[in-house]
């Protein structure tokens, strides 16, 4: 059993024996800790990987068993999870999977997680494009800015992890290299496996079922969410951390932060929505729009 945000979880034990449960199952249903970027990418090419090998394996044909053994290995991840947080306060960032990493808009994304990194532990949805760039700021928010911006152009130079994730990750791990980062939290899925979790969180809850990764990333992030331009998953968010706000109790609200007021109004009008949702309700002052990561940063500081 655990409770964040005023919810409560509990998995039931397993009627099936555990050598059932485990044959020709790629991942441990019963590890007791999170996974590490060198664990999920442990041999090349990524085809090979523990990471590829369980997103294949997860799209086979369900079997009792193997179904059963998804719901284990996510309840661990999950009792995993709750004892790496303890002592630590979460800030979220959600953004787009598909920003390049020579984008102005990646370069954002890790500059605000570089400054949410001073005082908070960053955690996002652990994949590439904004996920990767928060991660990395988090990662070297010990480091100066000048570090991350070096680090950031070094990135560029493998934009995407199409077409090899082994290049992409690869200039990662070069970045990564022979730095103390601050610990930093990546929650990825393999429902979206075809996108390789980044290298840059030092501790990857990667989860079987989305629906359960997706409510689990929102609870944890006590110190509230900050929401970048991005499409169907990041609206998802939004509303599902919107949910989350419009039920809490005063005392329980996290602050929600979206940046680009024309992307929120116009190109994808959640802010609209948004703003109703939460008027008279105990989140309506908790809820903010603001044009750049400098503004969004110094919210959630001060909330």
């Amino acid at each position: 059993m655990r409770k964040v945000r005023g919810r409560s979880i509990r998995v039931g034990p397993s009627a099936e024996t555990p050598q059932v449960i485990t044959r020709g199952v790629p991942v441990d249903p019963y590890r007791g800790a999170l996974y590490t970027a060198a664990e999920l990418y442990d041999a090349t090419p990524y085809a090979d990987s523990l990471d590829a090998r369980a997103y294949a394996w997860s799209r086979e044909p369900a079997t009792p068993s193997a179904t059963l053994a998804q719901a284990l290995h996510d309840h661990a991840i999950d009792e995993a999870l709750t004892n790496w947080i303890e002592g630590r306060r979460l800030v979220g960032v959600m953004g787009g999977h598909d920003i390049d990493r020579s984008s102005p808009r990646y370069a954002d994304a890790a500059r605000l997680g570089w400054m949410l990194g001073q005082h908070h532990v960053v955690a996002t949805g652990g994949g590439p494009g904004a996920m990767e760039a928060a991660n990395l700021g988090g990662f070297l928010a010990g480091s100066t800015r000048d570090h991350l911006a070096t680090a950031v152009a070094s990135l560029a130079g493998v934009p995407s992890f199409r077409p090899s994730v082994d290049q992409w990750a690869a200039k990662a791990r070069t970045v990564a290299e022979g730095v103390e980062g601050r610990a930093n939290l990546g929650i990825p899925t393999w429902f979206y496996g075809h996108e390789p979790p980044n290298v840059f969180a030092t501790a990857i809850a990667k989860y079987f079922r989305n629906a359960l990764r997706e409510s689990i990333l929102l609870m944890m992030c006590e110190a509230g969410i900050v929401f970048l331009p991005g499409a169907g998953g990041t609206v998802q968010e939004v509303f599902d951390d919107a949910c989350e706000n419009y039920y809490a109790t005063p005392d329980s609200v996290a602050p929600m932060v979206l940046v680009g007021v024309r992307y929120w109004t116009s190109e994808l009008p959640a802010w609209p929505l948004l703003r109703a949702l939460a008027r008279g309700r105990p989140m309506e002052g908790h809820v903010h729009l603001v044009d750049t990561v400098d503004e969004a940063a110094g919210l959630v500081a001060g909330a």
